[in-house]
């Protein structure tokens, strides 16, 4: 009987575990080079330069994009985001009102605000409430309206934020005010929203980047020359000079401020998560 050969072969390895990430991280990043190069071949970089960045028409743009576009957003960015918390934190405390009505009336809202789009609001309340209330004047003319209809965009989401902000706060603050004699109103105001308001900080500056940036619906109120924003200053010039450039530079106008914004907010964030840890 012929011996039998018991020896176990030994086996061959194959990739280890970080072999595979490595190889799966390079094919990406060859996988993305790649699509980078293709469209860095196949464009028309010269017919995109005609369109796009023509430096003379850039410089006709010049103070009057800073000093009057730029600043006309911001203010109509600041005035709707002043009005949007004002109201999210009336219509977040009726959401934890113990009185029905007020949670009822409190979640339509909020349903029918974060459902609709932002343009239907901005055409309603510039085209449908002077139809409706023809003696009623908003305070400040265009710069009145902007901050209504921003306002109603933004204080839907913001009543959510809040509302979670404050439920976010222990319950036993509000107890220990009430100990000291505090009324349940008194308690929220002086105690539980300022603690609430440090929670929700970096989403409320988060919503303050999108309502810079939905400012650009400003130009479907039919805003004077004066009261253009960026959007509407870099939309009237590109139909004068039959080119986008200034589209383009509109748009650069839109990340001077958003960028840094965002910097902000993930800083916020980062400080935020240290402290809970």
């Amino acid at each position: 009987m012929a011996d039998t050969d018991t020896r176990v072969q030994p086996r061959k390895k194959g990739l280890t575990r970080r072999q595979r990430r490595r190889l799966s991280r390079g094919a990406q990043y060859l996988v993305f080079v790649a699509a980078v190069l293709a469209f860095a071949f196949s464009a028309d970089w010269g017919r995109l330069k005609n369109q796009f960045a023509q430096l003379p028409i850039a410089e006709q743009m010049f103070p009057d994009i800073i000093t009057l576009a730029l600043k006309n957003t911001v203010l109509y960015t600041l005035s709707g985001f002043v009005v949007g918390l004002v109201l999210g934190i009336v219509v977040a405390l009726m959401r934890l009102s113990s009185v029905g009505p007020y949670r009822w009336l409190a979640g339509i809202y909020i349903e029918i605000f974060r459902g609709l789009p932002a343009l239907l609001i901005f055409i309603f309340v510039g085209v449908g409430v002077p139809l409706a209330f023809p003696d009623v004047q908003y305070p400040g003319g265009t710069y009145g309206k902007v901050a209504v209809a921003l306002g109603l965009v933004s204080a839907a989401y913001m009543a959510e934020t809040i509302r979670a902000g404050i439920q976010a706060v222990p319950k036993g603050q509000m107890e220990a005010a009430r100990s000291l004699g505090f009324s349940p109103a008194r308690a929220m105001i002086s105690i539980v929203i300022p603690q609430a308001f440090r929670i929700i900080l970096p989403p409320l500056t988060n919503e303050l980047v999108l309502l810079f940036k939905d400012s650009s619906l400003v130009l479907f109120l039919g805003v004077t020359l004066e009261e253009r924003e960026l959007s509407k200053f870099g939309n009237d010039l590109a139909s004068t000079t039959a080119n986008s450039t200034p589209i383009l530079v509109a748009g650069l106008c839109y990340l001077l401020v958003t960028i840094p914004l965002g910097f902000v907010v993930r800083r916020m964030e980062s400080k935020s998560q240290e402290a809970i840890r």
